[in-house]
């Protein structure tokens, strides 16, 4: 997918979500209060949306036991950091580490705490230093496209709808002995509806936003497909491998869409690389991966995911090789 295919692609999908939220959420106006307030709409919307944004990062930092490590600690790491920052035009951001058993990183921030990129110790121990640096080169990306503030915005919207449906089923539903309208539980259930509608196109923006990330490592990084590639395969791989031999490596999907690889789609991605058991470079780990066909499996669970089937993102790179 060219450049200018992602962007058109990317508006689209974030017009249409944002379409059908104001004009689902009219509906439910006109028909509750029988009246369109949309400057109600507009503070309820973006005010959440805000508090959610600004109040994340603490509990990122909570729920991945993240903290700052110093130059002095990791000197490479923030050599990484700063470096491509430089190239990238961006501020450089915190650098953290989080203590999750798996090897991932991550971006994130708001205005109270700053952008942060956040690596776990795992990743610093399966990948080789080139191959961190790639996946450096994509967080910073991330940030450069202000990828956090655009996906907790489009993310809220799904939830909403999720909120009102539930609401308003309840409510009729309490309502039901006392002759309750039964047009309230039809409009919490299109709600419903709307929400899985509406998540579905917010996980593919957020795919779309993987693709954009790793092309941006590619422009910034010297070799950054290949080495984006070979650490892209090696975190699923590890992160199979560990989820198998360790007991204490659980689902820590609670914000997997800021991770660079999804950990709980983990065994799907596997699959494609099963069979490099005892690979002797890293390269013909990648090579394998692109053997592999696409399914239709494959492509329904994409459809579910955060990010983009380990094939397809990798055939991508390789195209701008």
């Amino acid at each position: 997918m060219s450049l200018w295919q992602l962007r058109l692609s990317m508006l689209g999908t974030l017009a249409i979500i944002l379409s059908l939220s104001t004009l689902f959420f009219t509906v439910v106006l006109l028909f509750v209060f029988q009246t369109v307030d949309l400057l109600l709409l507009g503070i309820f919307v973006v005010g959440f949306n805000i508090i959610q944004w600004l109040i994340a990062p603490y509990l990122i930092d909570a729920i991945y036991r993240v903290r700052e490590v110093s130059p002095s600690e990791k000197p490479e790491l923030h050599e990484m950091v700063d470096r491509l920052s430089q190239k990238s035009g961006l501020k450089k951001p915190r650098v953290m580490v989080a203590g999750i058993p798996i090897p991932n990183a991550f971006a994130y921030g708001s205005p109270l705490t700053g952008s942060r990129v956040a690596v776990t110790s795992e990743l610093l121990n399966t990948l080789d230093g080139e191959e961190v640096e790639a996946v450096i080169g994509h967080e910073l990306g991330h940030l450069k496209h202000r990828d956090v503030q655009v996906m907790m915005f489009v993310s809220i919207l799904p939830a909403i709808f999720y909120f009102i449906g539930y609401s308003m089923m309840w409510s009729s539903a309490g309502r039901r002995d006392e002759g309750g309208s039964g047009g309230a539980a039809a409009v919490g259930m299109a709600s419903i509806l709307m929400y899985f509608i509406l998540t579905l196109f917010t996980l593919y923006m957020s795919r779309l936003r993987e693709y954009f990330a790793d092309r941006h490592s590619a422009t910034i990084v010297e070799d950054g497909p290949r080495k984006l590639s070979e650490g892209l395969a090696k975190i699923v791989d590890s992160t199979h491998k560990l989820k198998h031999s360790r007991k204490n490596v659980g689902s820590v999907g609670s914000f997997k869409a800021l991770f660079i690889s999804d950990p709980d789609r983990v065994e799907a991605d596997s699959a494609a690389i099963s069979s490099a058991v005892g690979y002797r470079a890293d390269q013909r780990l990648v090579e394998n991966v692109l053997r592999r066909e696409v399914t239709a499996s494959d492509r329904l669970v994409e459809l579910l995911s955060t990010h983009p089937n380990i094939v397809k993102r990798l055939r991508a790179l390789q195209a701008l090789a």
